[in-house]
């Protein structure tokens, strides 16, 4: 089961402090950090030499030379393990978004070499200008930088190929490089188990007081135990359990002790029925977030849109974002249904950064779409609301060609729709009128006839906002179709 974390910073009551202002759990943290820090520090080295690792006599060896009980050091083995891992984690994720990057690249460069070939082949004609297709890349000059964008793209062509022998020549490195792990200092880690006594032996807190047990070489200056005053973690919604495990994690921040506990959270009472009675859909852009709430019978029954300001700092971002995750709460919490949203993954989009402009890496870049989607699992879970990830797979075209006009819907409330009635298993046909102009292909799943629209669409001169005017699908789809003829006789 899922783990949360609670922290706070260590108060400071006025009863503890002493000549320097401090308390003596903060003394004793500023004096068992440096330990903790250099027996970490020696275990990720030893893991990383590739030699055989055995907890329980490095354990042993660890208590040996730092002068820390067995319960100690394994804090110290978890830490130091966890860290070592994340490394190895992290050195993958950069190395497959490195590759990701440079394959980008290379598709760019091939497209781009063969659009500047075929201009070539196509002014090579000798009647080129009577020709009825036209030119895939027409050549043309500018007034202004006094160029030709033949040679501008002969140059931006140049530039990829030095970016992706970069690349490359950086995954190769990557590949045989040691890993590097950084230990930070300032902190102590208490790993807790549930067969103790208030889920931790060495740091125990019975709800006001935290009390933690001295290893032996702090022993003469600090006793065999020190506590504070700690009281209790506010919460709104508090899930932290009066048994089961606790572990503990101290580190300074800001000039200051913070207290960190990380437990098996209590179950929650189920606010959410079943998707079968209803749901709410939300589509997410950088500029608001539409919602629909379907019911069982798959109808719109209610809809809207959260306004979501960009560039605020971090700080204001969150809270914007949190208001934004209790509004859906309340509204699933009035209709008694889960919360569907699309399963997305922008690490893909974001190796393609550099080949798909500046605005579109503005707008992906600019909203933290994670940050999002990680506090409305935490917001709709202390809830006991159910969050529901659907396949992003054709729900906007869907909305806009099904429902934006139907219901007079905004294009994100359409999607939102539709994402609703695919958490719900209800099928999304196309309209007959635009089947009457697609190519069919016997045996194949309806998303087939959705992937020829949406190519269709890219493809098409026709604007967005047409699908909010015409009521009659037949002379649209025609133009679709006709303009899909003349794209494939030119090609």
């Amino acid at each position: 089961m899922a783990t949360l974390t609670y922290v706070k910073g260590l108060p400071t009551p006025a009863e503890e402090l002493n000549s320097l202002g401090l308390t003596e759990f903060e003394m004793f943290l500023a004096a068992y950090s440096p330990v903790f820090h250099k027996a970490a520090c020696e275990t990720v080295s030893f893991i990383l030499s590739g030699q055989t690792f055995n907890k329980s006599s490095w354990n042993t060896h660890l208590q040996t030379a730092y002068g820390i009980s067995k319960r100690h050091a394994n804090g110290v083995i978890s830490h130091a393990q966890g860290a070592v891992d994340a490394s190895k984690e992290h050195r993958k994720r950069h190395i497959k978004t490195l590759e990701g990057k440079l394959k980008s690249i290379n598709l760019w460069i091939t497209k781009s070499d063969k659009k500047l070939s075929d201009s070539q082949n196509f002014y090579a004609k000798k009647n080129w200008h009577k020709s009825k297709t036209g030119c895939r890349f027409t050549f043309s000059c500018s007034l202004q930088y006094r160029d030709t964008n033949w040679k501008n793209l002969r140059f931006q062509i140049h530039n990829k190929k030095r970016r992706a022998y970069q690349l490359t020549k950086q995954i190769e490195y990557l590949k045989i490089a040691p890993i590097q792990t950084v230990i930070p200092k300032n902190q102590a880690f208490v790993v807790g188990s549930k067969d103790e006594s208030f889920g931790n032996q060495v740091c125990q807190w019975d709800g006001d007081i935290l009390k933690f047990r001295v290893p032996a070489c702090l022993e003469s200056r600090f006793g065999k135990y020190v506590q504070t005053k700690l009281g209790n973690f506010d919460r709104n919604i508090n899930r932290l359990p009066k048994d089961g495990s606790k572990t503990w994690h101290f580190y300074r921040k800001d000039r200051k002790w913070n207290a960190a506990v990380q437990f098996t959270p209590t179950p929650v009472q189920r606010v959410s029925r079943h998707s079968a009675y209803g749901c709410i859909g939300i589509d997410m852009n950088p500029g608001s977030i539409g919602w629909a709430y379907v019911d069982g019978d798959g109808n719109l029954k209610a809809h809207g849109q959260i306004p979501l300001q960009m560039g605020l700092p971090s700080g204001k971002q969150d809270g914007q974002i949190v208001d934004a995750c209790l509004q859906l709460a309340t509204l699933a919490d009035t209709f008694a249904c889960p919360v569907a949203c699309e399963e997305l993954d922008f690490s893909t989009k974001k190796e393609q950064l550099s080949e798909r402009g500046r605005k579109y890496a503005r707008m992906l870049s600019s909203w933290a779409y994670s940050r999002f989607y990680e506090l409305l699992e935490s917001i709709l879970s202390n809830r006991g609301i159910y969050l529901m990830k659907v396949n992003p797979a054709y729900t906007s075209v869907i909305g806009l060609v099904k429902y934006a006009r139907q219901y007079g819907l905004a294009s994100d409330e359409a999607a939102a729709m539709a994402i609703a009635r695919r958490a719900m298993r209800l099928t999304e046909n196309i309209p007959g009128s635009i089947t009457a102009y697609l190519p069919v292909k016997d045996g194949k799943h309806v998303w087939s006839y959705w992937y020829q629209l949406n190519n269709l669409i890219k493809k098409s001169s026709i604007k967005r906002h047409n699908f909010y005017a015409i009521s009659n699908w037949e002379p649209l789809v025609k133009r679709w179709s006709e303009q899909s003829v003349q794209s494939k006789r030119k090609c």
